[in-house]
């Protein structure tokens, strides 16, 4: 298993992690997609991903293409999202990343009726030859299968 690493922060253990270097990259990429969502600011989301990334909006309905992410995220902004995360996986293997992460979301309709949603986040990312890492796949539904049974 040359190249594996693994280690997982919860809600307690945020601030003091085990994190190697190459996780701590990882965790920034996920934490500045995140606050540049929450501001709304599709150019800085859209640089976390690489161009031919696949995001699921919904559960079953993959996107890919600029388009119709950034059309997927601009959905998302018009309910003014805000999530808290309660523990972070980062798993590594070689230029390989796999971040496993439990959500909350809040926030609310146009007609002013209030969103909640929970789930479980399971992203893929890649290292690029830059030494920076963007994500591949992007599912925030990993749960959803387990919803099914």
């Amino acid at each position: 298993m040359a190249g594996l690493v693994t280690h997982a922060q919860t809600k307690d253990t945020m601030e003091k992690t085990t994190f190697t270097q190459e996780q701590h990259k990882v965790m920034k990429v996920i934490l500045d997609m995140t606050e540049a969502f929450h501001k709304k600011d599709l150019k800085r989301v859209l640089a976390s991903y690489e161009p031919n990334a696949v995001i699921v909006f919904e559960p079953e309905k993959p996107s890919s293409g600029v388009e119709a992410i950034s059309e997927g995220f601009k959905g998302f902004f018009a309910v003014n999202p805000k999530f808290e995360y309660s523990g972070h996986e980062v798993f590594l293997n070689g230029n390989l990343a796999m971040h496993f992460a439990a959500w909350t979301m809040t926030g609310e309709a146009p007609d002013g009726i209030e969103i909640k949603q929970s789930g479980l986040s399971v992203v893929v990312l890649r290292k690029q030859s830059n030494g920076k890492w963007l994500m591949v796949f992007d599912n925030p539904f990993g749960q959803h299968l387990l919803d099914q049974r």
